[in-house]
């Protein structure tokens, strides 16, 4: 094990303590989408304890702080988390539960946030020791459109010390503590939110004669729209079209005016998404004519498909490899799930990767978006740690050979 690893795991496990404070604090106080506000001022008044250096927020509650080495612009690396919580009422009788009703850590962007600042820790602690620039970025409302990495790409966040390349891990709960996650190339899947009306014509359910049934044009348009995309659905690089509310106000004797749909449509070409699209409303407009009814398609624009570069994941995962060892750190499989570090992926060179979570002897299972979902408190040693050492990598650290000569 080199010295450099000897010197980041040690830091690792001294400000384990702290780390873990951090989490529970964040997980206590969960704040929604674009309201971070009180998250934001935490995360800050750490930052501010730690002597790093806080740029103006971005996007409101935003954040992003520097640490500068030696050579501050020889070359920056930055590093995200996002910071924001989901509507979730969670369900764990745990002394670090949500204290706010109905909103939950539930995707574990406490546990990003606080390994980020166990980074920080670390790397504060070793400025003297390398060369270039470390950016910090604090990221709000990952959890809905449009995202909080576009509005802070568009803030301007990535113009001063322009990073070369950008790291981010998250939480997997389906992989044991102890191990980490990579894959190169697409990884996650744009997302689209579909939000259509189907129109017809109301009136008593007894007087068929009289009116046009909303319900039955949506049924034949969902039927219409899952026939047609079921081809794509079990593609190497699949697509996925699914509904999950269907909304119609009426009654058991009373036949609404109009029905809305909502759904999603998940891709991994930005091609076929554009064309995807386009199907979508020519079979809208089919089965309003068939049908003798009106549809309006409301399709917004989500997040874009995320990619890792091959360099800069090959990097990192070596670097992972080194840290942990390399029966340690696994492939990864392609998924339809989205995230908004995508935008920054379609920025500069970038690596998203998993960290594992999950500890089966500890009854730690649950998934992400659940009320029940926990991390094994472990990982956040690992994950503060091997960021350090991946950064430190990219960063061609001076500390070994300041050992060596010492």
């Amino acid at each position: 094990m080199s010295e450099l690893i000897k010197k980041i795991k040690a830091l690792a496990s001294q400000f384990k303590p702290d780390v873990v404070n951090f989490r529970r604090h964040l997980h206590a106080n969960p704040e929604l989408s674009f309201r971070e506000f009180e998250t934001t001022t935490y995360i800050e008044s750490i930052l501010s304890q730690l002597g790093i250096e806080i740029d103006k927020r971005f996007a409101e509650t935003g954040l992003v702080g520097h640490i500068y080495g030696n050579n501050p612009s020889t070359k920056t690396i930055a590093i995200r988390a996002d910071i924001d919580a989901l509507p979730i009422l969670e369900e764990n009788k745990v002394d670090y539960a949500s204290k706010v009703n109905g909103v939950m850590h539930a995707c574990g962007h406490d546990v990003h946030t606080a390994s980020q600042l166990g980074t920080a820790m670390i790397l504060q602690h070793l400025k003297s020791e390398f060369e270039g620039t470390i950016k910090f970025i604090f990221q709000p409302g990952e959890e809905v459109l449009p995202g909080g990495a576009s509005k802070m790409i568009k803030a301007g966040v990535l113009q001063q010390q322009p990073p070369s390349r950008i790291f981010a891990q998250h939480v997997f709960p389906t992989l044991e503590t102890g191990k980490v996650g990579f894959r190169v190339g697409k990884y996650m899947a744009s997302t689209d939110e579909l939000h259509i009306e189907v129109v017809g014509k109301g009136g008593h359910a007894a007087l068929p004669n009289s009116y046009n049934n909303p319900l039955l044009i949506a049924s034949a348009l969902l039927l219409e729209l899952n026939q047609l995309f079921q081809p794509y659905f079990n593609l190497s690089e699949p697509t996925v079209l699914a509904f999950g509310k269907i909304e119609g106000l009426g009654a058991t004797n009373i036949i609404p005016e109009k029905v809305s749909l909502q759904g999603t449509l998940r891709t991994l070409d930005e091609k076929w998404r554009q064309e995807a699209h386009g199907l979508i409303r020519e079979t809208c407009n089919k089965i309003a004519i068939a049908y003798n009814g009106r549809i309006v398609p409301n399709i917004i624009i989500g997040y874009p498909c995320l990619v890792n570069d091959a360099q800069a994941t090959f990097d990192l995962r070596k670097a992972a490899e080194n840290y942990l060892g390399k029966e340690n750190v696994v492939d990864l499989d392609l998924r339809m799930t989205a995230e908004d570090f995508s935008y920054f992926s379609h920025e500069l060179p970038a690596c998203f990767y998993r960290l594992g979570t999950g500890n089966r002897s500890k009854g730690i299972t649950a998934n992400v978006h659940t009320s029940t979902f926990d991390i094994d408190e472990e990982a956040l040693e690992i994950g503060m740690g091997l960021m350090a050492y991946g950064v430190l990598s990219e960063l061609n650290t001076t500390i070994s050979n300041k050992t060596n000569s010492n």
